[in-house]
This record gives C-alpha cells, sequence and structure tokens, in this order.
C-alpha cells in the first residue's frame, strides 16, 4: 500500500528525520515505524505509569500550607 501525506508539520518532519538519520534508517521505515506505534499496531509495549504506588500517601504540613497561603496573598501597592 502506498499513502501521500501532506502537511506534515515542520517540527514532525525535523524529528523524524532526525529519528531516521541517528538509527540509520531510511525516512519511510521510520515514517511506517512511527505510524504503526501511533496505531497501536506496533507490537511494542507502551510503558504507563499509574501513580499507584504514590497514591494516597499525602501527608499534612502545616508549613507547607502556610507557604502555600503566603502566596495567595495579594500586595495592593502592586495592583494599583
Amino acid at each position: 500500500m502506498q499513502y501521500t501525506v501532506r502537511n506534515v508539520p515542520d517540527h514532525l518532519d525535523a524529528a523524524l528525520r532526525r529519528k531516521a538519520r541517528e538509527q540509520g534508517k531510511s525516512l519511510n521505515d521510520v515514517t511506517i515505524e512511527a505510524l504503526a506505534r501511533g496505531a497501536g499496531v506496533s507490537g511494542e509495549q507502551s510503558r504507563q505509569r499509574d501513580l499507584s504506588d504514590i497514591a494516597g500517601t499525602w501527608q499534612e504540613d502545616p508549613e507547607f500550607d502556610r507557604a502555600l497561603a503566603e502566596q495567595d496573598v495579594i500586595d495592593e501597592k502592586l495592583w494599583r
């Protein structure tokens, strides 16, 4: 199958070309790999993080709360 892709943003073009150069592959090969990953059909497992290792670990800290509260104070002289 052959595709023609138009209006590829400059930053995406640069990233694909850089990756092709770094990996010693053709732009076509790198583009097909990126499309396969994006479509979820590359067979690669992407690393996902669910944050379960830190969920529920918040500890109350009155000093931290005071520091945040100080940031909410508006200096009236600066707003004139």
